[in-house]
């Protein structure tokens, strides 16, 4: 205690101003580092700026770049999308025409009870025919006999009997010279035959059986004209015919029934 009292006493003050001196060079020290710190804190912070300045740059040369890659490309293609876009067009200017066409209204089908026999198309003899126009069919200028004939006979299958008497009638005056005009004749009398026309029915199997005598067909034509001879009370026509298939095809599935057919008028 008596040295520090001395100490303080004679030499206090040589010795704070030693300490004062050393703490303000520390001090002066410590300002320069921290100056120096912030300014390279700022420097960086720039650099930092600068590198996204650089970077965003580089991104918008890329980007421009393959702008201009795009449109060279589309300038080297363009005559073919050109030609595309033409033929596109022409295709869709067709489909707007045939959906015009399939949008015409459609005359509602009469009930089978609504239907007017008088009115209905006579049965086909040669010379004499029902017109139908094909430019009634849109968009279809041709048909060939193949498709007319099964058009028809889908029809009976379905028992649109109106539109198979129509199909067959206009087939037969299409296609008069085909292998399936036999069968449209036959055809053409069996739909007459659902649509209880008799007289019709007997008018088309009548004419296959006499024109085309050795078809296939003519022993189901022969029992079927029978039984609608029957329908209509002329019993000797009827005979005849049933008597025509026993006859001329002895072993047809239409002679058996012809037989039983004979018993019951009897």
């Amino acid at each position: 205690m008596t040295v520090m009292r001395t100490i303080t006493g004679s030499g206090g003050a040589a010795v704070l101003m030693a300490g004062s001196i050393l703490w303000l060079a520390g001090c002066a020290k410590h300002a320069d580092f921290s100056e120096l710190r912030d300014h390279l804190a700022a420097v960086s912070k720039s650099q930092d700026q600068d590198q996204k300045r650089s970077d965003a740059l580089q991104r918008r040369l890329e980007s421009l770049e393959r702008v201009k890659d795009g449109e060279s490309s589309r300038q080297k293609f363009d005559p073919k999308f050109d030609e595309l876009s033409a033929r596109v067009q022409k295709l869709e200017s067709r489909l707007a025409k045939i959906d015009e066409a399939l949008s015409l209204p459609v005359a509602p089908k009469p009930e089978p009870s609504q239907i007017d026999s008088t009115r209905l198309p006579k049965p086909l003899k040669p010379g004499s025919s029902i017109d139908v126009p094909t430019s009634m069919i849109p968009g279809v200028p041709t048909i060939t006999p193949t498709s007319a004939f099964n058009l028809a006979y889908n029809d009976y299958l379905n028992g649109k009997y109106d539109l198979a008497v129509a199909g067959f009638q206009r087939f037969v005056k299409d296609f008069p010279g085909t292998s399936l005009t036999p069968n449209a004749y036959y055809w053409l009398g069996e739909s007459s035959y659902q649509q209880k026309d008799y007289v019709r029915a007997i008018q088309s199997l009548e004419y296959l059986s006499t024109e085309y005598p050795g078809n296939e067909k003519v022993p189901a034509a022969l029992f079927k004209s029978g039984l609608a001879a029957g329908e209509i009370g002329d019993l000797a026509k009827s005979k005849k015919n049933l008597k025509r298939v026993i006859e001329e095809f002895p072993t047809s599935d239409e002679a058996k029934l012809a037989k039983n057919k004979l018993a019951e008028i009897r």
